[in-house]
């Protein structure tokens, strides 16, 4: 038997690997994905699925989901990428990673007996999630789609429901550079029969949506236009959000332990999701949703998200990094109270640098940094491009070499911010 760092290495190293490679990793179909899915003997199709679909929030969305079953008392796989700082949090069991003995086996497994597949790093993750939950006995697992949706490795099962978080602009060279293209490739995801759930409903998106939904004789839920948030608060550490349903209140004071303003709106379509869950059948009650809600970093072991690394000076971390997840971020330390603000800046080229360079605050000092991935944009040509849009600061080494400086120039009462890209994120939490 081989070891676990061995494993790795041949993951990371021998197979394409979209995280690190970028677009000559990407696979225009489903053949890799459908062969290695017969070779393992369909093992999604031994338990309930969710699917969830969207350009931000599904992470998110996904970790809630799993944490409101896992307090329900399900046993729940919970299928997420990419990681942060090691591989196995992409594949857990009521918040339990994955075994590294278990990625070393199915590794060795799938070598021996089909040498004759090439597939991708992403492809032959989501075999061994799948069949990792089948041997598990789980009862349900949630699955986060890792691009796109029409053409992602975990578009073969045939889930209880689907969900599709938002549409914005993210891996235009693949999925298409206007709202509908997006829509169009994340609708992929709505199955015959089976209900869907959209978070954030967007007018250059709905026409899209509602097609394929009729299409495919599936009933569909704009959760925005049912449920509305009437307030949101951040209490001590907990975001309190008071919900309306038509003209009344509902689920008064859920209390929510990610912090980040944004996680209001993901949290409309959770509690679309787990309305829509009950009338479906499953075991669930209020007590599930609150409890769920408030206890997701424990449930699920989520990090990343609007996360406090230090409270003087406050120090906090984000994984967005396109434009409309920038701008949440951008909103939120608004909302924060400072004094003097520092960025610790990182960046991926093939991601809409401009557009998210235009969006940042100009009295803040930037460290501009790179994180420890091919597709990273050298910090100097970063720091360049922040230059048109009037963001000065200097240039470091590495990540922790930036965050160490920011941290040593700020007071107690400043704020740093550690962001850009999902890999800056992965160096310091």
């Amino acid at each position: 038997m081989g070891d676990y760092q061995t494993t790795l290495e041949y993951l990371y190293e021998q197979l394409p690997f979209f995280q690190r490679q970028g677009a000559s990793a990407y696979k225009h179909d489903l053949a890799v994905t459908l062969s290695l899915d017969e070779i393992y003997n369909h093992p999604h199709a031994n338990y309930r699925t969710i699917h969830v679909a969207g350009t931000n929030g599904k992470g998110s969305v996904s970790n809630m989901i799993a944490s409101i079953l896992h307090q329900a008392g399900y046993k729940v796989g919970l299928y997420t990428s990419p990681h942060l700082k090691d591989f196995r949090e992409r594949i857990r069991v009521n918040g339990e990673m994955i075994s590294e003995e278990s990625v070393v086996d199915f590794v060795e497994h799938y070598k021996m007996i089909s040498p004759e597949i090439t597939p991708s790093f992403f492809e032959i993750t989501v075999a061994m999630a799948f069949d990792y939950f089948d041997k598990q006995n789980v009862d349900i697992a949630v699955v986060e789609v890792g691009m796109g949706g029409r053409l992602d490795s975990t578009n073969i099962i045939h889930p209880d429901l689907s969900v599709i978080t938002n549409i914005g602009l993210d891996h235009t060279q693949f999925l298409g550079d206007t709202l509908p293209q997006v829509a169009k490739e994340k609708a992929g995801i709505i199955k015959n029969g089976v209900p869907v759930i959209i978070g954030k409903s967007q007018k250059e998106c709905l026409d899209v949506f509602s097609e394929h939904a009729q299409e495919l004789n599936a009933s569909f839920t704009l959760a925005d236009q049912v449920y509305h948030v009437e307030s949101h608060e951040l209490v001590e550490d907990r975001r309190i959000i008071q919900l309306k349903k038509g003209n009344g209140f509902v689920y008064p004071n859920l209390s929510v332990s990610l912090q980040g303003r944004y996680q209001v709106e993901n949290v409309v379509t959770v509690v679309a999701v787990f309305e829509k869950l009950i009338t479906m059948g499953y075991k669930l009650t209020e007590s599930d949703l609150y409890n769920g809600l408030r206890n997701i970093q424990e449930n699920t072991g989520l990090k990343g998200r609007w996360q406090k690394i230090a409270k003087k000076p406050l120090v906090v971390c984000d994984t967005g990094h396109n434009v409309d997840g920038i701008a949440q971020v951008v909103h939120q330390i608004e909302e924060t109270k400072y004094e003097a603000l520092h960025m610790v800046l990182g960046m991926v080229s093939d991601k809409d640098v401009r557009g998210v360079l235009k969006l940042l605050p100009k009295e803040a000092t930037y460290y501009f940094c790179s994180p420890d991935i091919p597709r990273a944009m050298e910090a100097e040509v970063l720091q360049e491009k922040a230059k048109e849009f009037g963001l000065t600061g200097s240039c470091y080494d590495s990540v922790k070499e930036a965050l160490k400086v920011a941290w040593e120039r700020a007071d107690d009462k400043d704020m740093v911010f550690v962001g850009g890209s999902t890999f800056v994120v992965a160096e310091v939490v």
